[in-house]
């Protein structure tokens, strides 16, 4: 039976929950987008705060389900502050929406319930309740813009191919969790490796097991050869949908496969660092190369996910490598990082879109330095970040993973890093370059007129430029937070 002490650390999901609940019930008394949105924000920001001053002190088993630890609780402070972000420059991007628009914040708060049970999952039943109710939330957000007579975009097709695919990736998961319950005889997250040889079946059936697990997370992080759906999917969802599928989504997964793979020492088998290298190379290649041929943002934006999910891989494989080392520290700056940066370029482009225009055509933004050079800068710190340039969060990211590559002696693994990093350099500094191009009259793109609703779009950019170059000057606070909680993995 549940306790107060046991409801206590699970406040930051209850308050959430309850924010949703409140939410939906102010709508069905009166349809407000501006009461809905601010609901929502408050509450987001509420849980974000609650979570932050719980950090220190928690670390505790809440029933089997869940384990709210310093680890879990860090990511569900970036969780909830990055789906606030999101719902603010939702506002004017769906501000004129010839449709229902409050249902929409609903959707992202019952998407943070699922990704803040993710990042603190530690059983397969929460992972399926958390991933499902992640999954179906996002369904709906792709999908949103459905009945506008002048949606921007394609969303039902991108919804219908991601609710399909993502249908078959959690069958993976599934089957994968049945036959490792078949093993254990329990649905936690438990050694795989440490097993009674007399009880254990064949190691074969193990690996099995875990790589049908691995195909489904890859599925959901975007990861080669299980990427196709992902340009796709972006290029068709409404910008803030794709920017909660590309950050929240991927990482809530992130964490929980890491945690998935600490557990169970998946790492062990052979078979396993082997596959998994294998992915990082192939999606760090297929990712880069894939981006150069694009001339649509949201689908560079998503083939460089797919890289961006390549490099994480390299400091998971190093993390068995050397038992651990690094690694761990690596993976949770590099997401912070991803998630950092990606925010900031979506934020950008759904400031000067909306749901009935989108402005993500490479050739819309030249000249965008000549008549707005403040958004202009913006976009280009964004870039040479996930480039990786230095004095920029990117750079530290990326130099965590390197250096977490080099203890590990994974040099195959670091030359397609170089390699993939080099092609990427290539493709973000050609946006760069038609950014600052001189504006040519007859190719003018009429960008929407911001109004005062994007007043707190705007704040929200700034403050993603503040933290991308603070932590790439002065990293230290944030590794050392990191390097604390990555104590309870």
């Amino acid at each position: 039976m549940i306790s107060f002490d046991d409801l206590l650390p699970l406040l930051p999901l209850l308050i959430v929950s309850l924010t949703v609940v409140i939410t939906m019930i102010v709508i069905g008394i009166r349809r407000s987008f501006i009461l809905s949105g601010t609901l929502t924000i408050l509450g987001l920001l509420l849980a974000a705060v609650v979570a932050m001053v719980m950090l220190p002190w928690t670390d505790q088993q809440v029933t089997p389900l869940l384990v709210i630890d310093q680890y879990s609780l860090l990511f569900t402070v970036i969780t909830c502050v990055a789906s606030m972000f999101i719902a603010v420059f939702s506002f004017p991007y769906f501000f004129k929406l010839d449709d229902d628009k409050e249902e929409f914040y609903l959707l992202i708060g019952l998407a943070t319930v699922g990704a803040i049970v993710m990042v603190s999952s530690n059983h397969f039943v929460s992972t399926v309740l958390g991933l499902e109710t992640l999954s179906m939330s996002l369904y709906g957000m792709i999908a949103y813009p459905l009945h506008s007579k002048h949606s921007a975009n394609y969303p039902l097709e991108a919804s219908v191919k991601y609710l399909i695919l993502s249908a078959g990736a959690s069958c993976f998961i599934l089957f994968g969790m049945a036959l490792i319950y078949a093993q254990t005889g329990t649905l936690s997250f438990t050694s795989l490796a440490a097993l009674d040889p007399e009880f254990r079946l064949s190691e074969g059936y193990t690996v099995v097991a875990l790589l049908l697990v691995s195909t489904g997370m890859a599925f959901k992080l975007s990861l080669a050869p299980f990427h196709l759906w992902t340009p796709d999917v972006y290029e068709g969802s409404p910008l803030p949908a794709t920017a909660y599928l590309a950050t929240v989504g991927k990482m809530a997964m992130a964490v929980l496969l890491l945690r998935f793979l600490a557990s169970t020492e998946a790492l062990s088998f052979g078979a396993i660092p082997t596959v998994f290298s294998l992915i990082a190379i192939t999606s760090i290649i297929t990712g880069n190369l894939l981006a150069l041929l694009q001339e649509n943002l949201k689908r560079i934006l998503a083939y460089s996910s797919i890289a961006h999910m390549g490099y994480l891989l390299i400091a998971v494989v190093a993390s068995y490598a050397n038992d651990g080392g690094i690694s761990v520290e690596a993976i949770s700056f590099y997401l912070v990082a991803y998630v950092v940066m990606s925010l900031g370029a979506f934020a950008i482009l759904s400031v000067v879109s909306s749901s009935e225009n989108e402005i993500d055509q490479v050739a819309d933004y030249q000249g965008l330095f000549w008549r707005s050079p403040w958004l202009a800068t913006m976009l280009i710190s964004m870039l040479l970040s996930l480039a990786g340039i230095p004095l920029t969060v990117g750079f530290i990211g990326k130099f965590y993973i390197f250096f977490a590559g080099v203890e590990s002696s994974l040099w195959v693994l670091l030359a397609a890093l170089v390699i993939g990093s080099g092609i990427g350099l290539y493709y973000y500094l050609r946006i760069v370059y038609i950014i600052i191009q001189p504006l040519k009259t007859h190719n003018k793109t009429n960008f929407p007129v911001a109004g005062i609703e994007s007043v707190s779009s705007y704040f929200v950019i700034a403050l993603l430029f503040i933290m991308l170059i603070l932590l790439g000057v002065y990293p230290s606070p944030l590794v050392s937070l990191i390097e604390s909680a990555s104590s309870f993995i």
